[in-house]
């Protein structure tokens, strides 16, 4: 049997970009057994894919911050000693962060993983006994395909799957609206959300995920009326709520490409970064709207819905 790790370990979007990696070589190695090494709060994604054997959760961000504890060397010892229990054939670093490397390079096995000309960083190629060129042009999930299909040799010949299996729900009409990003240059206005809110005739749920996305969730609420404010929802509860959600609206974060990868029916608004490199990508039910510095209407949001 093969056994294959992936090491991927962040963000939410970059988890949800791998899964058609995965996809692609359980169609293309039947039998193989493939893990996957990612940050605890995004294992239960990794944990939805049907191919993956095993998670194996890392804690990278929380360990980072509390290398004064005696108890945190000693919880990064065991998991390296269960990361070890296993040799593997291929060990594939899809992140190509210093990070993800220096995981890389704890397992056991042929280490693959980006070029110096294909790293996001360039210490990382240290860390491979394989190193391999992908253009930096690509979509971020073609960039992770490309990379598995060449470190395990394998042609490209079937289309994209995220390979989801989605939590069961029952479909009922509202939307979700994701209000949240990363940074400031990918938001929406929040006029413009409450207009949305208002032309979508259906009841709308707005998640959060710190206290000032819940501030402008309640903002835009107030305004818009006929919208909810769920309490804080893990990954599992969010994808339910995706799931059984008649739409999904959201702004570049990994939750928009979470939900799309669900087969939610989702649209992207874009507005400070390139669609091309990092929108939603190969879902059918799927589109991306606006681009870097030219912000999408409301029409153009509401006609795009699927």
């Amino acid at each position: 049997m093969t056994t294959i790790l992936f090491v991927k370990t962040s963000s939410l979007g970059d988890v949800v970009h791998n899964l058609p990696a995965v996809s692609d070589v359980a169609r293309a190695l039947p039998g193989a057994a493939i893990d996957w090494v990612v940050e605890a709060p995004f294992a239960g994604i990794a944990a939805m894919h049907p191919a993956v054997r095993r998670v194996i959760p890392v804690a990278v961000r929380r360990w980072r911050s509390e290398l004064w504890r005696p108890a945190v060397w000693s919880e990064m010892r065991e998991w390296r000693r269960t990361l070890r229990a296993e040799r593997y054939d291929a060990v594939i670093d899809t992140q190509s962060l210093l990070k993800s490397a220096l995981i890389t390079a704890s397992a056991l096995g042929r280490r693959h993983g980006l070029d110096r000309a294909s790293a996001r960083e360039l210490l990382a190629p240290l860390f491979y006994d394989v190193r391999h060129s992908v253009p930096r042009g690509m979509h971020a999930v073609e960039r992770n395909r490309r990379l598995a299909s060449e470190a395990l040799g394998y042609s490209l010949s079937e289309p994209l799957s995220y390979g989801l299996r989605p939590p069961a729900a029952t479909k009922s009409a509202y939307a979700v609206l994701l209000t949240m990003t990363s940074r400031a240059d990918k938001l929406w206005p929040d006029e413009r959300w409450v207009e949305l809110a208002r032309g979508l005739r259906m009841p709308a749920m707005l998640p959060w995920g710190s206290e000032a996305e819940r501030d402008r969730a309640q903002r835009i609420a107030a305004a818009a009326g006929g919208t909810a404010i769920p309490r804080r929802l893990g990954i599992d509860e969010l994808a339910s709520l995706f799931a059984g959600a008649a739409a999904v609206v959201g702004l570049d974060t990994g939750l928009t490409h979470f939900a799309a990868a669900l087969g939610v029916p989702t649209v992207g608004i874009y507005c400070g970064s390139d669609p091309a490199l990092t929108g939603i990508h190969g879902a059918r039910r799927a589109k991306n709207v606006g681009a870097a510095g030219q912000v999408p209407g409301v029409d153009e949001v509401l006609s795009s819905i699927p």
